[in-house]
């Protein structure tokens, strides 16, 4: 089994949908003999560029092991979504478990509202 690191970007109007996504596909992993290592959800984020005429989407980012059969069923899967604008799917060498640059990022923001809104 290979590790791989899966980010996927979800249409904006479904982010409160989320969660069941990332349930169903984990389910997906699990079922097949996988193994789920971080889920991260960075939540919405502006676009670089237009995808669909939307200029924001829903970011989560997922670290798997799993089989390539198990791959072949997910990638099927995210095509056939409609929420899912696109994905992409990296082979990693080892496990990722700890939080990624980008979550990191999305914490000191998190904390720097909250301390803003605590000082008004």
């Amino acid at each position: 089994m290979r590790h791989y690191e899966i980010i996927l970007l979800i249409h904006p109007d479904q982010s409160e949908q989320v969660p069941a996504m990332l349930e169903r596909y984990k389910g997906m992993i699990t079922a097949g003999g996988g193994k789920v290592h971080r889920v991260e959800d960075w939540g919405r984020r502006q676009l670089a560029y237009l995808i669909q005429k939307m200029g924001k989407a829903h970011y989560i980012c997922l670290n798997i092991e799993a089989s390539q059969a198990v791959m072949d069923d997910i990638e099927h899967a995210f095509k056939f979504n409609d929420a899912v604008l696109r994905h992409l799917t990296v082979v990693k060498k080892k496990a990722e478990t700890a939080p990624s640059v980008m979550m990191r990022s999305v914490e000191r923001e998190e904390a720097r509202k909250a301390q803003q809104q605590e000082a008004a």
